[in-house]
């Protein structure tokens, strides 16, 4: 592992602080090592309607053909190739129009020699004919159509089994269904698809500080803004957000809390060395605390274990921390218990530094900065309490523990928030 998991059996830290942390890249193999593998996680049946950003559980083969009929792929007439050679806008060709095939049924009678017949698209071609000659290209004469240019054998025609062929993998496990996958599944008589169960994510906002989200502050009293915040990231992530109320930091209430039925569990708040921090040891004296105190700025209050099977991730109630520490950790045991890539879904660019970026070797440090064209400028490390930092930022550059930072120039890894 690397890095060790300093011993826990000394878990009130209340009042003393940290004698040790774990490293992030401990942390985050222990997280890998207590989650299922894809074989192993909880499938449901769902409609197709509910089947967009879901995950697949299993394969789906086609048990048909797409088209399973030959059909016009333009409006126009249906005829034979071979009476169109040779025809142009000085060398009119004649043919006999027979009537009109419209999508949905097929046309009464066989085509033969000299004989066209008018066609929509999706349309099944008639029999006797193997192409269609777009309406642009022609010219009407009462019951005649006037052939202005040649087409060849096929032309404009959707031929059986062209998109899709019976037995065809259309789609695989583990893919997150796309708008226009689920219309493909459609399109092979799909009314149901076996998809990864969302994990449901209850999440413990703790504090007797905090108001409801939403309710300006009062006195010496603020809003809650991780509850918010988290739901929507679990919702980001795949899981489902169990609503939630605020919790007072009372050791009874908050144990109740934690046994309520849930894939995860996320606790925002109490997880520090205060006075009024119960979390930690409730979850060692109920549960099992494996990690408490991570080497990385900001997030080092961040803590993570099991009670009665159930994952629990101890967050930080400043705001960027309880984010930064979603991010790097509860996030990913999220995405992977439902059945999504483990890693942070941000897409990544390469930036340079336009001033330098100052951290101290031996934690990992979060850094929000602003992109500019190809340069990133460093907002701030610090101010764990200063959520607008992480709106104001387009993303963050991790600075590893190894590193005293970087200089002017240097080139980064820039993770976008949008």
């Amino acid at each position: 592992m690397a890095g060790s998991i300093p011993d826990r059996s000394n878990v009130d830290v209340r009042m003393r602080g940290f004698s040790a942390r774990t490293t992030v890249e401990a942390a985050v193999e222990w997280i890998d090592s207590v989650l299922p593998d894809f074989s192993q996680l909880a499938t449901e049946d769902i409609s197709l309607a509910e089947a967009a950003s879901r995950v697949l559980a299993c394969n789906v083969t086609s048990g048909v053909n797409v088209p399973n009929f030959a059909r016009s792929m333009m409006d126009g007439y249906a005829l034979r190739a071979e009476e169109t050679q040779g025809a142009s806008s000085y060398n009119r060709l004649s043919l006999r129009i027979l009537g009109t095939c419209l999508p949905g049924n097929a046309f009464a009678s066989r085509v033969g020699a000299g004989e066209a017949v008018r066609i929509m698209t999706g349309a099944p071609l008639p029999v006797g004919t193997d192409a269609v000659l777009p309406v642009e290209e022609t010219e009407i004469d009462g019951e005649t159509v006037l052939v202005l240019n040649p087409v060849s054998p096929g032309k404009h025609v959707g031929q059986v089994g062209e998109d899709i062929r019976i037995g065809d993998l259309v789609q695989h496990a583990g893919r997150v269904l796309r708008p226009q996958d689920v219309g493909v599944l459609s399109s092979i008589g799909i009314r149901k698809v076996t998809a990864v169960r969302r994990p449901r994510v209850r999440i413990l906002i703790t504090g007797n500080e905090l108001l409801p989200a939403g309710t300006p502050p009062v006195d010496f009293q603020i809003p809650d803004a991780n509850g918010p915040m988290l739901s929507a990231l679990v919702r980001r992530d795949g899981g489902e957000s169990i609503p939630f109320d605020i919790i007072p930091d009372d050791p009874e209430a908050i144990h109740h809390a934690f046994l309520q039925q849930a894939d995860v569990v996320l606790v925002s708040g109490g997880s520090s060395v205060g006075q009024e921090d119960f979390v930690p040891k409730l979850l060692a004296d109920h549960g099992e605390l494996v990690i408490h105190g991570i080497a990385m700025r900001p997030s080092s209050p961040t803590g993570m274990g099991r009670i009665e099977g159930t994952l629990v991730f101890l967050l930080p109630g400043n705001p960027v921390s309880c984010l930064c520490a979603y991010d790097f950790f509860a996030g990913r045991a999220i995405r992977a218990l439902g059945g999504r890539a483990r890693d942070w879904p941000y897409r990544r660019i390469s930036a340079r530094l336009s001033r330098k970026l100052i951290s101290t070797v031996g934690r990992v440090d979060y850094a929000r900065v602003i992109v500019r064209g190809d340069e990133a400028e460093p907002i701030s490390i610090g101010g764990a309490s200063i959520l607008s930092s992480t709106t104001r930022a387009d993303g963050f550059v991790v600075v590893p523990a190894d590193s005293e930072g970087y200089p002017p120039g240097a080139e980064v890894d820039v993770h976008l928030f949008s």
